[in-house]
This record gives C-alpha cells, sequence and structure tokens, in this order.
C-alpha cells in the first residue's frame, strides 16, 4: 500500500508536466500566431537588453545638442540606440529611405514644403539641396549644420544629433511632453515604447554615474 502511495506521489508531477506540455503544444498548433507573438516577444526583450552602453564619443554630442535644444541628452542617445544601433548599422539607408545615423526622411530633413515633398517623404531632392541649410530653411526642414561647414548631412553625426535634438524639442520635448515628441518621430506605438526603454534605462545610468544627476 506504501508503494503504491509513492507511486502516486511520484507519477502526480510527471503527469502535470505531460499535460501541461500537450496544451501548450496544441495551443500553438491552433494558434499559431500567439507562439509567434511569443517568440517575437521574447527576441523583442534580447535586443532591447543589449548594447544598453552608450559609446562615450557620443556623449559629448548629444550634450551639446541637449544643451542647446533644451532636452534631455539621454533622449537622443535613446533614439540613436533604436535608429541605428549607435550607428553600427551596416546600411545607414532604410528601405523607406530614411537616411543618416538618426534616419531621417528627405523631406522632414528639408522641409514638407520642398517641391515634390508628399506620402513617406522620400522626395526626389538633389543633394546639393538636401544638405543646403539656405535651402533647409526656406522649407522648414529640421536639418541642422551642427560642425559649421556650410552643410547639413545626416550622414555626419554632429549634424544629425543636432537635426533630430532640434526636431524632438520642437515636437514637444523641450516643454517635458518627451511622449509626444517620440510619437512625432515615428508614429508608432512599439517605437515609442522602445525608445522610452532606452531612455529611462540610459536617464537611470546618468543618474548612478559620479558626477550626479546634473551631468
Amino acid at each position: 500500500m506504501k508503494t503504491k502511495a509513492i507511486l502516486i506521489v511520484l507519477l502526480v508531477p510527471v503527469a502535470v508536466t505531460v499535460f501541461t506540455l500537450t496544451a501548450i503544444i496544441w495551443t500553438g498548433i491552433q494558434n499559431p500566431e500567439l507562439i509567434r507573438k511569443s517568440a517575437s516577444g521574447l527576441k523583442d526583450f534580447s535586443d532591447r537588453h543589449t548594447a544598453t552602453v552608450i559609446p562615450e564619443e557620443y556623449i559629448p554630442v548629444y550634450k551639446a545638442a541637449a544643451e542647446e535644444y533644451g532636452i534631455p541628452w539621454t533622449l537622443l542617445a535613446a533614439h540613436h540606440r533604436v535608429e541605428t544601433r549607435f550607428s553600427t548599422m551596416d546600411s545607414l539607408v532604410s528601405p523607406a529611405g530614411a537616411e543618416g545615423h538618426m534616419q531621417f526622411m528627405p523631406c522632414t530633413f528639408v522641409g514638407w514644403g520642398y517641391p515634390g515633398c508628399d506620402g513617406l517623404g522620400k522626395g526626389n531632392i538633389p543633394e546639393e539641396d538636401k544638405t543646403n541649410p539656405a535651402v533647409i530653411k526656406k522649407y522648414g526642414g529640421y536639418g541642422v549644420d551642427a560642425n559649421g561647414d556650410g552643410i547639413a548631412d545626416p550622414f555626419d553625426i554632429e549634424d544629425a544629433i543636432f537635426s533630430a535634438a532640434n526636431y524632438l524639442a520642437r515636437s514637444g520635448a523641450a516643454d517635458g511632453d518627451i511622449e509626444k515628441a517620440i510619437f512625432h518621430y515615428n508614429h508608432s506605438d512599439k517605437y515609442v515604447e522602445d525608445v522610452l526603454w532606452f531612455f529611462n534605462e540610459f536617464e537611470s545610468q546618468r543618474l548612478a554615474r559620479v558626477d550626479g544627476p546634473d551631468e
């Protein structure tokens, strides 16, 4: 009798495990989308928690741009991380046509008033106009010549970061509306969630630095 009782105690966890695995497999067969979403969620979690160290060489640029436009420098770092993984992507041109370190659509960089700018904003803008500060000013773009070399180039790290700071500041970040500014940068709830995650992570790192919160 005692042997039967022990056997039952040993078999119960095995039965529960088998039942659970069967249920998971059956759910996967009936709802493959659920499995895909779970896998996607795990990948997102993994992606988010990698490369959370800000490259030191970019921090002075973030800080200078943030001071110029009155926004947190860690917000620029978060956008840079999400847009191009701190400029480590193989190509700095997206399939949709976004360009440079901070992935500006040409019409946003030069200005939506530029002739032919519509749709997603890829436009058909000659290179000499795309990087001309006078043209950008005329058409209300966000491109900035940060290093004073006479061109506003989304592929130049200083110009790109200052341009992003300009855009975010004018989209609400300078008034403290961080989430609104992020959504303006890319109209995607997932994008907002990702940038906010890195922004909060980088803010925590900033506060933990020896220099303290005023750094």
